[in-house]
């Protein structure tokens, strides 16, 4: 038997990560733009944070406000002009999507491993990583009462601000998306900005917005991964394919960020599953079992296909770029 009390709140940290992705992805979906560079987007949005905190430490006197706020902004800042750069390919010159996303990813991986290596040389560790145990307190730090509450306690209340963070921007990216005119405007030019292009929207402003916002929220949950559930140690190529899960989640929530919430938890447990399950020294058992997600994935996929309901379609004009002088 599975021990829910330690298997929960290791697929919810697992699967916060997932969560930002998912959730700047299908901001950016409804615009009508298909990112497939949010890999690439996390990992700089981590190695910008961990450049920020680098830098800090090294001054000496750590305060817990500056230790948050300058890792975060430094995240913002690079997944900020990740996403400036795939726009102005992509919207303002008009690039395939497909081909701008992949090599944003690759750009990503290459820029973090990049920048990670040479602060690793200098620090002259005899380890290929670095430790930023003092900023990472401040961000796995939890609520102070939560150990005396037991179960409950563990389970719901035992995480970092930036795992609550998380589901506080799904719930009002879902409420935007659905309930007020920039939603409506948004979804409209994902849908067909020929039509609202004659409405009078600004293509370009919202496919730009909701692009870089996108981008902002997914580089958060690189900064999340290294800062909280990997308690601030970051080494190249350690962030696996958390950020393609993120792209996956998309299809399986049906480009609606609030059923993400728990989609989220469900991708992180079942990532983590193998660990959970006695396979003994079955290696190829636990291969079988680290491909789950992307098996649900499929057949969620498979299933939407069928039923062939206009909601639960991804946008009309996804990954089609927009030339108004066809209109």
């Amino acid at each position: 038997m599975i021990d829910l009390v330690s298997f929960i709140p290791r697929a919810v940290m697992q699967g916060v990560p997932l969560l930002y992705g998912a959730t700047g992805e299908t901001l950016t979906e409804k615009s009508g733009n298909l990112n497939l560079g949010i890999p690439g987007i996390m990992y700089v949005g981590a190695i910008s944070g961990v450049i920020g905190a680098f830098l800090y430490e090294r001054g000496g006197n750590v305060v817990g406000f500056w230790a948050i706020v300058i890792p975060m902004l430094c995240c913002l800042l690079g997944s900020l002009l990740m996403g400036l750069i795939y726009c102005f390919l992509t919207v303002t010159l008009r690039a395939n999507q497909n081909v701008t996303g992949l090599a944003m990813t690759t750009f990503g991986v290459g820029f973090g491993n990049f920048f990670g290596g040479s602060l690793i040389k200098l620090t002259d560790s005899d380890v290929p990583s670095i430790a930023l145990s003092a900023t990472s307190g401040y961000f796995s730090r939890s609520l102070p009462f939560a150990s005396s509450l037991g179960a409950v306690g563990q389970i719901f209340l035992s995480y970092g601000f930036l795992a609550y963070l998380a589901i506080v921007i799904a719930l009002i990216t879902a409420w935007v998306l659905k309930k007020t005119r920039v939603g409506l405007h948004l979804r409209a030019v994902g849908e067909s900005p020929a039509t609202a292009d004659a409405a009078g929207i600004d293509i370009a402003r919202y496919k730009y917005v909701a692009t870089c916002t996108g981008s902002m929220i997914a580089g958060l949950g690189g900064l999340y991964y290294v800062m909280d559930y990997a308690s601030g140690v970051w080494s190249n190529n350690a962030f696996g394919d958390r950020g393609w899960l993120a792209i996956a989640l998309v299809i399986f929530t049906i480009w609606r960020p609030n059923i993400a919430v728990l989609a989220s938890i469900l991708f992180g447990g079942l990532y983590i599953l193998y660990l959970f399950i006695p396979s003994g020294m079955n290696l190829s058992v636990k291969e079988l079992y680290k491909m789950l997600p992307y098996i649900v994935t499929i057949i969620v996929l498979i299933i939407v296909s069928i039923r062939s309901k206009k909601e639960n379609q991804p946008p009309e004009s996804l990954g089609i770029a927009y030339f108004r002088e066809e209109r």
